[in-house]
This record gives structure tokens, C-alpha cells and sequence, in this order.
């Protein structure tokens, strides 16, 4: 009887599913130095959330932001005084939401605003007789300085 030299099928499929593992292996290896990666960047993002917020807030400056499409983006806290405006409000047109101001124009300057990307600046009167200097400037990512 002669010996075959030829690698039985076992065989081969045998080294072929030891080379599918280490591919695997090597795929999960990368996988997870990426993932670790992603893992710091989203901590540095979520702490540069923070800080800015908390800068935010601690100028006790009434901010709102709102979209191109003139949506609620985000507001201080003391922004709610002026504006009744509530976490829900986030993603509502600012159309729809009610002003504490004696300030018609509003709308017309944000769309002006949003348009020609120049600042508005004027003094406006709440309901109760306060009176503060507003200025509406355009929103600037990285993109657009």
C-alpha cells in the first residue's frame, strides 16, 4: 500500500479554520485598541461639554441658540426668565415659543441675522418694565470662521 502525499481535506480545512481564528483574533485585537480610542475621545468630548456648560451658566448671561432653521438648540438658565422657555422646548421652532419681551422684531433680526451673518445689537423691555441690551450674533462652527 502507498502513502499519499497529498494533505488529507481534514487536514487542510483544519489549517484553514486555525488561519480564519488568528484573522479574527487580529480583527478583535484592532477593534479593541480602536474602541479604547473612541472610548478617550468621548471622554475628553463629554468634559469639554462640561466645562463649557458650566461656563456658560456661570456667566449668568441669558444665551439661546437656535438652529438655521430658527429651532431651540440650547439656553442658560437665566435665559428662561426672559423667554419662557423649557427643556422640552429644545428642537421647537422658536416661532412657538412665548417671549417675555416687548420686541417685535425678533424673528425678522434672528432671519436677518442667519442670512447676512451680522450681528444685531438693541436694547428691549421685558413685560415687567426690565430693561436689557440683546445682541443676536450668527453661530460660527470651525467651519464657517
Amino acid at each position: 500500500m502507498r502513502k499519499s502525499s497529498r494533505p488529507t481535506k481534514s487536514c487542510t480545512t483544519n489549517e484553514e479554520l486555525d488561519s480564519s481564528r488568528e484573522e479574527l483574533q487580529s480583527l478583535n485585537e484592532e477593534l479593541q485598541t480602536v474602541n479604547a480610542e473612541l472610548q478617550g475621545k468621548v471622554e475628553e468630548l463629554s468634559a469639554a461639554h462640561d466645562d463649557m456648560r458650566n461656563l456658560l451658566n456661570s456667566t449668568e448671561i441669558a444665551n439661546l441658540f437656535v438652529d438655521n432653521n430658527m429651532q431651540v438648540r440650547r439656553f442658560t438658565p437665566e435665559a428662561t426668565m426672559i423667554v419662557n422657555l423649557i427643556a422640552t422646548d429644545i428642537g421647537r421652532p422658536i416661532r412657538h415659543v412665548a417671549s417675555n419681551l416687548k420686541y417685535d422684531n425678533m424673528i425678522r433680526d434672528l432671519e436677518k441675522v442667519l442670512q447676512y451673518l451680522t450681528p444685531v445689537e438693541t436694547e428691549v423691555q421685558t413685560d415687567e418694565g426690565r430693561w436689557f441690551n440683546m445682541r443676536i450674533i450668527p453661530y460660527r462652527t470651525r467651519d464657517t470662521f
